[in-house]
Order: structure tokens, then sequence, then C-alpha cells
């Protein structure tokens, strides 16, 4: 029997990430399957926006409410455990909502709680995914890195929705959760081929040290005392709270205005996929701006503007080359913005202070579907279905009938991502945010114990 393989001996740098990342692109695969076969079961069953946006307020409010105290533990223990911690939390959620389907008794307060569950998972995924990059890989391949990690988020979207369509007669949703189930187990088993660094005590980090709740409110009083990083993550809590609206609405208004076409979805679906997918090659072979704040900044400008043709739009063509626009400069967004922070924060404190930064920025998510539902199925779809001044006027935007409130509310919300995005140009604390604030390689180093 050979020995058994040391931790130094596991692959590292951007050899152990690049083995991480294909077990994530599958696993992101898989679910990206399920999450569509379950979008078109919930639409049938309930015919309703709001209940559609439920799931993703189940979904992001326990993923903020724990991303404090998960951003604590990140930094605290092995960032390893922390990651496997998030995959077996989302396979959990998924091998309860098979069970539950398989029997006949799955119900849509089913998938709320699904969700609920997948959410705590993230809580940890995200901040424990985004510090390991810090340590495995050196800062000139931070850029790189991002963009493949935002490859995990877009690419299996180009495929996923026609794999379901097209698998969905032949194995039915039980057949695909299934497949989502086994690709859990193929990420969590990538994760113990490869060594995962801890990161170095720094001085920052030694000062920080205290109690859970000491340590999950240390996060955001780092952001705060920084007004450069604070007013970066305003434009983000902004142009999310526009971008969780749009999408929350964005299939029932497809579904509304095409008959219920689920393939017509799909179709959109993959178009917005592959934009992704574009945008994430692109900025992965070409890493960026080289002042990374325009990334983010014109990024939300660009990105909203396709928004806003998403709303205009009233055919199938359009709103797939809309989508494609649209996700196309969101990978720009996320790489540059990663970049800055992990350059800036130093790694022990990246758990925390992640974290928080991604509280701050998803704080509004949780009610914006409520926004989104209430708004479309109690306000604007009533007044877009019947002659009036309201609908005239707006009618020469996105036409009437079914989905063209639900459009129209896409339309406000491009304008006002695009708008958050500009503002940030004329806020020097935010424009100069590179060079205002030290990279975390130039401070001290913890004093030693």
């Amino acid at each position: 029997m050979s020995p058994p393989v040391s931790q130094e001996q596991r692959p590292t740098e951007m050899v152990g990430f690049s083995i991480i990342w294909i077990g994530q692109v599958i696993s992101v695969l898989a679910s990206s399957m399920t999450v569509f076969g379950l979008t078109i079961w919930m639409y049938q069953r309930t015919q309703s926006a709001t209940a559609m946006g439920l799931v993703q307020i189940f979904s992001i409010t326990p993923f903020v409410l724990m991303s404090p105290f998960a951003g604590v533990l990140v930094d605290r223990y092995n960032r390893r455990l922390m990651m496997m911690v998030s995959d077996l939390a989302a396979g959990l959620g998924t091998i309860l909502t098979l069970v539950l389907y398989w029997l006949g008794q799955l119900e849509p307060w089913h998938l709320y709680m699904a969700a609920a569950l997948n959410g705590v998972g993230n809580a940890f995924q995200w901040p424990a995914y985004s510090a390991a990059i810090s340590t495995m890989v050196p800062k000139s391949q931070y850029g790189r890195a991002n963009g493949m990690m935002t490859l995990v988020e877009t690419g299996p979207g180009v495929v996923a929705p026609i794999l379901a369509g097209a698998l969905l007669p032949l194995i039915g949703l039980t057949g695909i959760m299934l497949i989502d189930i086994f690709s859990f187990t193929l990420a969590i088993s990538t994760l113990l081929l490869v060594h995962i660094p801890q990161p170095p005590r720094t001085l920052e980090g030694y000062e920080a040290r205290g109690n859970i709740w000491q340590e999950a409110l240390f996060g955001f009083k780092y952001i705060f005392a920084r007004p450069s990083l604070l007013g970066l993550q305003t434009i983000l809590f902004v142009g999310n709270f526009f971008s969780s609206i749009a999408f929350a609405l964005l299939p029932p208004m497809v579904l509304a205005r095409t008959g219920q076409d689920s393939m017509s979805l799909g179709t959109i679906d993959s178009a917005g996929a592959i934009g992704g997918l574009i945008g994430g090659a692109a900025v992965s072979a070409w890493g960026g701006f080289k002042r990374n704040v325009h990334g983010v900044l014109l990024g939300w400008v660009l990105t909203s503007t396709g928004c806003t043709f998403l709303g205009i739009g009233q055919s199938l063509p359009v709103w797939a080359s809309a989508l494609t626009l649209t996700l196309m400069f969101v990978p720009l967004i996320h790489t540059s913005n990663q970049a800055i922070w992990q350059s800036k924060v130093p790694p022990d404190l990246q758990g925390r202070v992640f974290s928080a930064r991604r509280m701050i920025a998803l704080l509004t998510t949780p009610i914006s579907p409520i926004i989104a539902g209430a708004s479309a199925d109690l306000v604007l779809e009533p007044a877009m279905r019947t002659p009036n001044a309201f609908s005239s006027f707006f009618g020469g935007w996105v036409g009437t009938g079914p989905g063209a409130g639900m459009a129209l509310l896409i339309v406000f919300c491009g304008i006002g991502g695009a708008l958050a995005g500009l503002s940030g140009y004329f806020i020097p604390t935010i424009r100069n945010v590179e060079t205002i604030l030290p990279d975390h390689d130039t401070l001290p180093p913890s004093p030693a114990s």
C-alpha cells in the first residue's frame, strides 16, 4: 500500500484551484438543471409571480442572517471544511425535495424550506471560496481565478436549460435531481484532493480577536471605517436591489407573454448564459482593467442598459439578445470587485469582511421579490391590461396585455442600476479606491504569540 499523500504533496495554487473549479462546474450544471425543472413545476402549480419570488426570499434570508457568523467560522477553522459544509447543505435540500417529489407529496412550501437550507450552505460557500483564492493563487492570478469562478456561475447555464428540457421527458424531475445529488458528491471529492493553505496571521487579524459576536461585527466595522470600501459596497447594494427585482420577474414575464412556453424561457436563459460565458471567458483571458474600479462601475452601467432592453423587448429574439448583453458584463463586475477586496483585505480577515460585504450588498434582496411580485400582481399588471392613461403612455415602451406590467418594472430597474454605476464616477472616494487604500501584503504581520 502506498503511503498517504501529505498536504504539501497535494496540488495547490492554480493547479489545485482548477481541480476544485472542475468539480464546481459539474455541480452547478446539475443544480441549474434542477432549478430550471423546479421553476417550471412551481409556475404550473401556482401561476403566481409572488409564489415564485418567495423561493428567492427563503433562500436569501437565511443566507443574509447567517453570513456574519459563517464568515467568523471561515476565518477560525479549516476553509476546506467550510466548503464541504456548504456542499452538504445544498445536497441535503435536494435529497429532501427528491424524496417528497417521488412520494407525490411535494408542495410549494417544501421548496421554500429547501431553498432556506440551500441559503445556509451558501452563507459558508461564498466567503470560503473567495478567501481560498487569496491563499491558493498568487495576487497576479486573482483576475484569472475570479474570472474562472464567474464561469462556474454562468457557464453551466448555457446548456442546463436545454439539457434539462431534453431530459425532463426522458428521466423526469426525479432523474434530474438524482444527477444533482451525484454532482455534490463529486464536488466534495475534489476538495479532498487538493491542499488549501490557511492564511498567515496579520496584525489586524490579531487585534480583531474576540468572541463570535465581536468577530461577526468586526467585518462591518472594518468596512464602515473605510469610506472607499463602503462607497463601493453601496454601489453593489443599489445595483443588486434593482437587478434582484428584475430577475425575479423575468421568468413569469416571459411565460406570461409566450403562453407558458417553457422552451422559450429555456432558450432565453441559455442565450443569457452564453453572454455570461463569453464575458467570463474574456475576463479570465484578459484579467480586467488595470484599474479594477472601472470594471465595477462601467460594468453596472452596461449590464443595466441590457436589462432595460430586456423589459422593452416583446419577442424571443429581442429578449435573448438583451439577456445576452445583460449577463455578458456581470463577470466583469464580480471579477473586478473581487480583485479589489482580495487585494485590500488581509486574508485572515476575509471570511468576516467578505461575509459582511455580501450581507450589505444583499440586504434588500429578501424583500425585492415581494416588491416585484406585489407591484406586478397588484398594481402594474392590472394597470397595463386595461385601457387608461397609464397604459397608453407606457404601452409605447413595453406594449400592453399579460406580462406588460412586469416588463415595465424591469425597464425601471435597468434605468436605476445604470444610474447607480454612473454615480460612482462622480464620488472621488469610490473612483480612487485602489489608490486610497494600501494592498494587504504591505501591512505588518501578527506579533509572535
